[in-house]
């Protein structure tokens, strides 16, 4: 990435949320600085102050759009008042200083419902396609970029206040701030070493990661906080190991440990260690339980797979939801068999899960490990239908070809 396109990168949250309090429109915001960066991106020489520079370019694209498409003269007024104010925007104190995690805690307003806040803050601060965040979601893009569209309409026609609520009110905001973060590093961690796995051109793992640290810095008395640190940085601390020289995917089973990170393994496990202290457990605590459990492969120690199986129990009774179980029915198999963990899996009632890629992809293993090998190809090549990361294709290719041709 270009010094320039880096600094467009760093000034986007904070010119986009600077633009949304003024306009009160998301999608303009977002239009205008994308058309303002790609301007600014063809100068033939930086401006001194990128993220003013952006600025005073978005407002004045904002206000000829809206004279293009005839709005109201005092609407244009309004706007047109607040075109010297950009210096005093950006410079102005906040309690979140960093511009991303503010706007997600904007973003996430409590009269907008959680999936879609999420939704909302995964498409405006972190810039994911909307195709990407249907399929965390399980939906269809159509139905996603519906929820968004309704979502971005609320805030414009409710006069929803596009501003940061006092640090008193943050609480009602944390769970669609934590699920944010947790979704999208879902997307960076699955696309680990595509191109489309970054956030404005920068390593999306790391940027999520980075927020997720903050939020535990900022909010150290919400166990939830500290759990979720903790499960991105176990995530992160594997990176490194993930992928082979082909970059095909290298199942957690099979990977060099000697290349994790093991400092931030300690640090993940610090963080859950403050959580516990604090006496209320939650499902992010749970999931970094369970990939702390696995990180003990690093020093030495066999998988406990039934300790993993009753942390999925406990998990599957705070966070219900057919990945939870698709995920308890995998650990079933490796503590009680294959056969248990396929009728476990084949129980779960859910149209959504039985077309994803995980569910055709923990099918396909247990079919193998039972001899049904015919089936397994099946699972396979419908997985490998459904358009996988890079990665995940290549591996899901070699599974396939190693059953032989069928």
């Amino acid at each position: 990435m270009s010094d320039l396109a880096h600094s467009i990168h760093n000034a986007r949250p904070k010119v986009i949320a600077a633009l949304a309090v003024h306009c009160r429109n998301l999608d303009l915001a977002e239009d205008a600085f994308a058309e303002s960066a790609a301007k600014c991106l063809s100068q033939m020489v930086a401006p001194d102050n990128v993220a003013a520079w952006l600025m005073t370019a978005s407002k004045r694209w904002i206000v000829d759009t809206i004279r293009r498409q005839q709005t109201e003269a005092r609407a244009i007024e309004d706007i047109e008042r607040t075109a010297d104010m950009s210096a005093e925007v950006l410079e102005f104190p906040e309690a979140i200083e960093d511009e991303r995690l503010r706007l997600i805690f904007i973003c996430c307003h409590p009269s907008i419902a959680t999936e879609t806040r999420v939704a909302l803050a995964l498409k405006v601060i972190c810039g994911l396609p909307v195709a990407e965040i249907a399929r965390v979601f399980l939906t269809s893009e159509a139905t996603m970029f519906q929820r968004i569209t309704r979502a971005k309409r609320k805030v414009a026609e409710a006069g929803i206040p596009f501003e940061l609520p006092p640090r008193k009110a943050w609480g009602e905001r944390l769970d669609a701030v934590l699920l944010t973060l947790e979704l999208g590093y879902t997307v960076a961690y699955q696309d680990a070493g595509a191109e489309r796995a970054q956030i404005d051109g920068a390593n999306a793992g790391e940027e999520v990661a980075r927020l997720a640290a903050l939020v535990a810095q900022l909010m150290p008395q919400e166990p939830e906080a500290l759990g979720l640190a903790a499960l991105i940085y176990l995530a992160k601390s594997r990176l490194p190991a993930r992928l082979d020289k082909e970059g095909a995917m290298v199942p957690l089973s099979e990977q060099d440990t000697t290349l994790w990170d093991y400092d931030a393994i300690e640090k993940a496990r610090r963080w859950l260690e403050e959580a516990a202290a604090l006496g209320q457990t939650g499902p992010y605590q749970v999931m970094a339980s369970i990939q702390l459990t696995h990180a003990r492969m690093g020093f030495g120690v066999l998988t406990d797979w039934p300790s993993i199986l009753r942390l999925y129990d406990g998990l599957l009774h705070l966070r219900p939801g057919p990945i939870v179980a698709l995920n308890r029915a995998v650990a079933l198999s490796k503590a009680k068999g294959a056969e248990t963990g396929l009728f476990a899996l084949q129980a779960i009632d859910s149209s959504k899960l039985a077309k994803s890629r995980p569910y055709l992809v923990a099918q396909a293993d247990l079919l193998t490990q039972l001899g049904r090998l015919d089936e397994a190809i099946a699972a396979y090549s419908q997985a490998l239908e459904l358009n996988p990361p890079r990665a995940e294709r290549l591996f899901l290719e070699r599974k396939r070809a190693s059953l032989g041709p069928r």
